[in-house]
């Protein structure tokens, strides 16, 4: 067994009453961490308290500021000394005491650049969600490679910073994480980590709960953003292939999932079908849409507020 030293980085803001489970799952994990760092945005909380009594150091910028790959990247230089990057999200409860210990574990394959862990649903968590995560993240553990695009397509680069580890080695070799992408730096990270030749891990057995129950409206902002994330980022579609085949999987799927166990809420499956397409098709096309309308449409409106003043 090779042996790491290990930083934890969280990027956080209001975490809120969740941030107390997170920490507690945190502080029954059986892995050293040798260093436990959050990035915070400007919490007005008990966020960076509770961070530090649970011997956290803690960074503080502007939430104007914020950025998704820039914040991850500014975690990455302050944990320099360490050679292996926990990335956790303030909503993530490990599952197990073991969890970090089977994360890393990937990386004793010495070509591993990447490795991220199994997502269930949070409990309470509603139908179409729960298939969300029971869909992307399944029981099976599985090492990626670029030469699996042709089976696996786009999802060949997907991972989740939600709950994700780098080896530092790889990172660096792919410029670390991009500044100024409206979200998925994990997924522009993890495509150029196959193109240089390294492998991602999906790691079943290391769990976490995470999940969101999204509004219609929500998820038409999400997948307006997916969209321009795809638009802006052509070179990943072009080199691992369109994500449509993927999406007539997840609906075919998600049908029969609801029929089995909710069919009351078909409606609102269709509403939210709906929503994603729209929302999906007009992020694709965001460059013939008024700035107003851009902001409007997203999740992460404060993309567009730095993109007008770059």
């Amino acid at each position: 067994m090779n042996v790491h030293k290990i930083a934890l980085l969280i990027p956080t803001l209001n975490a809120g009453e969740l941030w107390y489970q997170v920490l507690d799952s945190i502080n029954l994990q059986t892995t050293k961490i040798d260093r436990k760092i959050i990035l915070d945005s400007g919490s007005i909380d008990n966020t960076k308290l509770e961070a530090k009594s649970s011997g956290f150091e803690i960074i503080n910028i502007k939430k104007t500021d914020f950025d998704h790959g820039y914040a991850r990247q500014l975690l990455a230089n302050a944990a320099q000394d360490c050679d292996i990057l926990i990335y956790l999200t303030q909503d993530c409860i490990l599952k197990g005491k073991d969890s970090f210990d089977r994360l890393v574990a990937a990386f004793d394959d010495s070509t591993v650049g990447l490795s991220y862990g199994r997502q269930l649903p949070h409990k309470g968590a509603k139908t179409l969600e729960t298939h969300a995560r029971l869909f992307n993240y399944n029981a099976v553990s599985r090492v990626k490679q670029l030469s699996d695009k042709d089976e696996l397509g786009i999802k060949t680069a997907s991972c989740s910073n939600s709950y994700a580890a780098y080896r530092r080695v790889a990172l660096e070799e792919v410029g670390g994480f991009p500044s100024h992408t409206i979200f998925a730096e994990d997924v522009i990270v993890g495509g150029q980590i196959l193109i240089k030749g390294w492998k991602i891990a999906y790691v079943a057995d290391a769990e976490v709960y995470h999940s969101h129950n999204y509004t219609t409206k929500e998820e038409f902002k999400r997948y307006f953003d997916i969209g321009v994330f795809h638009s802006t980022n052509e070179w990943l579609l072009k080199e691992f292939g369109s994500a449509g085949g993927e999406g007539f999987k997840y609906l075919k799927s998600e049908l029969k999932y609801v029929f089995k166990h909710n069919p009351l809420i078909f409606p609102k499956m269709i509403m939210s079908i709906g929503a994603k397409f729209l929302g999906y098709k007009l992020g694709m096309i965001h460059d013939k849409i008024s700035l107003k309308h851009k902001k409007n449409f997203s999740m992460h409106s404060r993309y567009w507020d730095k993109l007008e003043n770059k």
